[in-house]
């Protein structure tokens, strides 16, 4: 178990369930609430999951590399993620299906595909090549058990980027 390919594999998943929503009948509020909820609680606990071991091993990597790029890249995540949380409060305020809840679903989904994709070229590219297999496993193993246990969701709670960076350096 790696924890780039785990972190690929989760973006699969989520590009995959946004693309469920888009294939539902408009009308038929009970699926796109239950896929919904299944999106939102996969997006709030991989984004904390993310946080929790991913990128503190990314700004411990940068302070090895003697680089800022990752705190730079860190600190542009956890605002991605902060886009993603706000998308999925936005929804929450408006019934299923209304202007307002695909407001929000589509908030969510912008910000997530821009996040996937910053972080599919930076900061897991960086980590497979500066950091060792073990410790990639290492932080996989961690980061699906806290997943797997969290499959109901999180709190949903936005961070400030910097002190996020300085309480993680």
């Amino acid at each position: 178990m790696d924890i780039t390919e785990l972190i690929l594999s989760d973006h699969h998943e989520q590009r995959r369930m946004f693309a469920m929503l888009d294939d539902v009948d408009p009308g038929d509020t009970a699926t796109l609430g239950a896929l919904w909820t299944r999106t939102a609680a996969m997006l709030e606990v991989h984004a904390e999951a993310e946080e929790k071991f991913f990128y503190p091993e990314l700004l411990a990597l940068g302070h090895r590399l003697r680089s800022e790029e990752p705190a730079e890249e860190t600190k542009d995540a956890i605002g991605d993620h902060n886009d993603i949380r706000d998308g999925i409060l936005e929804a929450a305020k408006h019934d299923v299906g209304s202007d307002g809840w695909w407001k929000g679903v589509r908030a969510a989904r912008e910000a997530n595909d821009e996040h996937m994709g910053e972080e599919e070229h930076e900061g897991l590219a960086d980590f497979r090549r500066h950091v060792d297999l073990d410790t990639r496993h290492r932080i996989a193993v961690t980061f699906a058990a806290y997943e797997a246990s969290h499959v109901d969701g999180v709190e949903v709670v936005d961070k400030d980027p910097d002190d996020y960076v300085e309480d993680n350096s």
